[in-house]
C-alpha cells in the first residue's frame, strides 16, 4: 500500500478527480471501456461531483459501489441517490452502464431472506460485470471500509463477492458490501480518506493491525493500493514517522 499525502481535503478531491480522470483515458484507451466500483461517505460523495466537471468519456465507464445501505431505492441514505445527484444526472453515462446493488422493496415478509437474495443478486452482478479496474473505498474512524467493520464476522466471508450486512453499528444497520476477496479482485483499490477524526484509524492500517481490528488493513488491489489521504488523516503517521 502507497500513501500519498495532499494539503488539505480540497486538494485530496480534486487531484485524486484528476487522477482518476486520467486513470479513466487510459484505461478506454487501451480496453475500450473502465469499469469501477464507487463510494459513498462525505469524501467520496465530493470525488464524484468533482468527476461531473472533468472531460471523461462516460460513454465507455460502467460504475457500481462498494456497499449500499439496503433501504428503499429513493431513500436518501443509498449511496446510488447521492451519487445521482452529485454526478449520474450531470454526465451522459449510459443507464445500463450504471449498476446499482438492491434497493429494499419493503415487499418481502422475510427480512433476512430478502437481504440474503440481493446479497446473492449482487454476487451475480459482479461475475456478469467481469474485471474491476478500480475499486474506490473510504475509510471510518474505526477503520472499516464498505460495510465491513471492525470485530464483525463480515471481514471473514469468502467465496461470495456481496454479502449482506444486519449489525451495521453505523445507521442504517443493513446493508450490502462487497466482501474483502471482492475487493481484492479488483486490479487497483484506492482509500480516500480525510480528517482528523481518521488519524488513529489510518495509523494502525500502517502500523499493521489486524484486519479483524483494522479492516482496512485487508484491502489490496490485484496491481495497486494506494491510501491517499490529506494531512489531517495523516497527522499522526508525520509524527510517528512512518
Amino acid at each position: 500500500m502507497s500513501v500519498i499525502v495532499h494539503a488539505d481535503r480540497a486538494a485530496l478531491v480534486a487531484q485524486t478527480a484528476d487522477r482518476l480522470t486520467a486513470l479513466l483515458q487510459e484505461l478506454v484507451e487501451a480496453q475500450g471501456k473502465a469499469t469501477i466500483a464507487v463510494t459513498g461517505g462525505s469524501v467520496g460523495t465530493e470525488l464524484l461531483a468533482a468527476l461531473a466537471e472533468r472531460a471523461i468519456d462516460w460513454q465507455r465507464v460502467v460504475i457500481t459501489w462498494s456497499d449500499e445501505r439496503f433501504v428503499a431505492a429513493d431513500s436518501p441514505d443509498r449511496n446510488a441517490v447521492q451519487a445521482r445527484e452529485a454526478l449520474l444526472e450531470r454526465v451522459p453515462i449510459p443507464v445500463e452502464q450504471v449498476h446499482e446493488l438492491a434497493a429494499d422493496d419493503g415487499s418481502a415478509s422475510d427480512a433476512a431472506a430478502a437481504l440474503q437474495a440481493a446479497a446473492a443478486a449482487g454476487t451475480a452482478m459482479l461475475h456478469d460485470l467481469g474485471q474491476i479496474d478500480l475499486t474506490i473505498l473510504g475509510m471510518g474512524p474505526d477503520a472499516h471500509i464498505a460495510s465491513l467493520f471492525p470485530g464483525l464476522p463480515g471481514i471473514q466471508e469468502s467465496g461470495v463477492a456481496v454479502i449482506g450486512v444486519t449489525d451495521s453499528p453505523k445507521p442504517p444497520p443493513t446493508r450490502l458490501s462487497f466482501t474483502v476477496g471482492a475487493i481484492n479482485a479488483s486490479d487497483r483499490v484506492w482509500l480516500v480518506v480525510a480528517g482528523a477524526d481518521k488519524a488513529e484509524a489510518v495509523a494502525l492500517v500502517r502500523g499493521g493491525a489486524a484486519p479483524s481490528e483494522a479492516p482496512a488493513g485487508a484491502a489490496a488491489g490485484r496491481r495497486e493500493t494506494l491510501m491517499l489521504l490529506d494531512a489531517e488523516a495523516a497527522a499522526l503517521l508525520e509524527e510517528d514517522g512512518r
